[in-house]
């Protein structure tokens, strides 16, 4: 199919053509011929990177803050990884990755907060959200992990460090 460019003032006379069995898109120029083509796929990505998300009410309950440590976190069938977190709260941590774990994995991990790096705080979460690549809200790509099973003890270092930090003036 043909569709030619009429509204556009800088583009008027062309035409993007739509090839459904080979799924690319052509750009023709005002004398029919092909000036470049783009892959649907290539297309595609391009709207989803440059669209506008709706802002998201806030669903944490608990105060968290940006803050960097190490975890190490294992799927109940698969290998163990130690990572980099970028923040935490009483309601869970987000853990940097370059191939985040899909919505809904449940995890096994163990954490070092700052204050005593030696020490592996455990707990049990399951992955909420997704992060594939950085952007306004997080530096690197990861995933969001929301604590499933935490001791009270642990919870309670969390919430002590979280009020600490913001008391100090730390981004929350």
């Amino acid at each position: 199919m043909k569709y030619p460019v009429s509204s556009s003032l800088r583009h008027k006379g062309k035409v993007l053509e739509l090839d459904a069995a080979r799924e690319v898109v052509t750009l023709l120029g005002i004398n029919g011929d092909p000036i470049g083509s783009l892959s649907w796929d290539f297309v595609i990505d391009q709207i989803l990177a440059y669209r506008k998300l709706p802002v998201q009410k806030e669903v944490r309950s608990e105060p968290r803050i940006s803050l960097a440590f190490r975890v190490r976190y294992n799927t109940p069938e698969g290998p163990r990884f130690e990572s980099r977190a970028g923040g935490i709260g009483g309601g869970g941590l987000f853990i940097e990755s370059q191939a985040p774990l899909p919505m809904g994995t449940k995890l096994a991990m163990e954490f070092s907060l700052p204050e005593k790096p030696s020490e592996w705080l455990p707990a049990k979460g399951m992955v909420a959200w997704v992060c594939p690549k950085a952007d306004q809200y997080t530096f690197s790509p990861g995933m969001g992990v929301r604590f499933t099973e935490i001791t009270q003890e642990v919870r309670q270092r969390i919430l002590e460090l979280v009020k600490t930090a913001q008391g100090t003036g730390q981004a929350a």
